[in-house]
């Protein structure tokens, strides 16, 4: 695997590393735990890396795919939940209004990889989230699940690992560069926090129509 840049300390810390096109405005910060800069993405973001840095989110109902080109360290994490609508079928084509949204987060990360220098047949792929933290709409992490795996099974691409389902949140941090992933659940009485960022996500999507169409290079 090449070695990602490498950028010289500046009081103490590592310079930040430019942020690709489009990504300028996401939250970032300086991790003194693990001495990285790091990007924080909240419910609808996604963010692609080609520099050695942390992405991390906090996940409830949502679910995150992580994604790496092995070989070059290009990758990103998303997270997202899928609006109200019809499941994703588990086999065919996902034609469904809410599916649409979910494969815009998959393809739109996907091909912002494969833009910068990453390769389908080399990407690596981690999935996090689908918990049960929305107590009145239970199915919603289900159904997220249901998606992601159906979308990756239709686009020949193979899970390396996963956490998914269950009743806890939780804080995933992911290091693109070299794939590491270290997760964690949080505690149930952090539900009402995580749950109701996503249930302000969830009303700004069933109030937002999806426009326009992407594929998969």
């Amino acid at each position: 695997m090449s070695t990602p840049s490498v950028y010289q300390p500046t009081d103490g810390k590592q310079q930040r590393p430019p942020a690709l096109p489009g990504f300028e405005h996401i939250k970032h910060y300086w991790d003194s735990q693990h001495a990285i800069h790091t990007v924080r993405i909240m419910p609808g973001e996604f963010y692609v890396s080609t520099a050695n840095e942390m992405i991390t989110t906090v996940l409830g109902s949502c679910v995150s795919a992580c994604i790496r080109d092995t070989k070059s360290g290009v990758g990103g994490m998303n997270h997202f939940m899928l609006p109200e609508g019809e499941k994703c079928p588990t086999s065919g084509a996902c034609l469904s209004t809410s599916a649409r949204y979910g494969s815009y987060a998959m393809e739109q990360m996907i091909n912002t990889i494969l833009a910068n220098g990453g390769q389908r047949e080399r990407l690596e792929i981690k999935l996090f989230g689908g918990s049960r933290v929305l107590k009145t709409l239970h199915d919603v992490g289900t159904r997220n699940i249901e998606f992601v795996r159906t979308f990756l099974e239709m686009e020949m691409l193979a899970v390396k690992n996963e956490d998914l389902g269950g009743l806890h949140p939780r804080k995933v941090l992911y290091f693109p560069a070299t794939g590491k992933v270290l997760m964690r659940q949080l505690p149930i009485w952090q539900d009402d926090e995580v749950g109701q960022r996503e249930l302000q996500y969830k009303r700004s999507l069933d109030a937002t129509p999806i426009t326009g169409a992407i594929d998969l290079f």
